[in-house]
């Protein structure tokens, strides 16, 4: 596996763009998800075993099965195999009563968002829940009336989605006491299979063909940006996050590149 991984290092060095330069990151064999936020890396494997990097090297978080996990203001949040939400509280995930998710994101301004399994429903945890939470009690969902199969958000530009056909959508806003959010825009040019917004506002989703891209043009009078930017990588990406300058990309082989510019 290590000559495998040292030959593929090899061909992303010959393939590398000017823009990025990418290297074989921190070894996490067949892993699957990846999120990064506020300095923080967790990560899930084919095995859906959570992990959380420290330098460079990565740590079992817990013996049970988390398929999903993300990081961000609100904690460490993740969806086990059953769909059922946890909460990463003193050292272990524990179980958050209440709606099923196939994914959950904490990377927005306390609050956390999801979707739920089959109905790819997307939802709203409000910041008075998702911070407070400590293993008691059940907690209420927002219904964000849009059917979605990938929900995140960043503490800044709002929050971003992608539904059942590929097609991505932008809200300018969500207020995390209330989980309100602002109309929903389509944002056309490419089909996307996942998408992620980092704590600076930065977006960086997965095409539908495996390429990697970063929307451009994201300011505060423009939250939804101007257009797509193509991230060369030398092979099929199945997942990507970012943080603190650090792209990290899961190829479809279940290897872990770490890019910087």
């Amino acid at each position: 596996m290590k000559a495998v991984a040292a030959f593929l290092l090899v061909l992303c060095y010959l393939a590398g763009s000017h823009a990025w330069n990418c290297k074989v990151g921190p070894r996490l064999y067949n892993i699957k998800q990846i999120d990064a936020g506020q300095g923080q890396v967790v990560a899930t494997d084919k095995y859906n075993r959570a992990y959380y990097l420290i330098r460079t090297y990565w740590y079992s978080m817990s013996s049970g099965y988390i398929k999903h996990a993300s990081v961000g203001p609100a904690g460490i949040w993740g969806t086990d195999t059953k769909n059922k939400v946890y909460k990463y509280i003193g050292g272990n995930f524990t179980l958050v009563n209440g709606l099923s998710m196939e994914q959950v994101d904490a990377g927005g301004d306390g609050q956390v968002v999801g979707v739920t399994p089959s109905t790819y429903r997307a939802y709203c945890l409000r910041d008075s829940y998702s911070l407070a939470y400590k293993g008691t009690g059940s907690v209420s969902w927002n219904y964000h009336s849009r059917i979605l199969k990938y929900y995140t958000c960043g503490p800044k530009y709002g929050c971003w989605g992608v539904d059942s056909s590929s097609r991505v959508y932008h809200t300018p806003r969500v207020t995390p006491s209330s989980c309100s959010y602002s109309s929903w825009r389509y944002v056309s040019g490419l089909s996307m299979k996942m998408i992620e917004v980092a704590s600076d506002g930065s977006v960086f989703g997965v095409a539908t063909n495996g390429r990697v891209y970063q929307r451009t043009g994201i300011y505060s009078s423009r939250t939804y940006g101007l257009s797509w930017s193509s991230v060369s990588m030398c092979m099929p990406i199945s997942h990507v996050t970012y943080d603190l300058g650090n792209l990290w990309a899961v190829t479809t082989s279940g290897l872990l590149l770490q890019c910087s510019q």
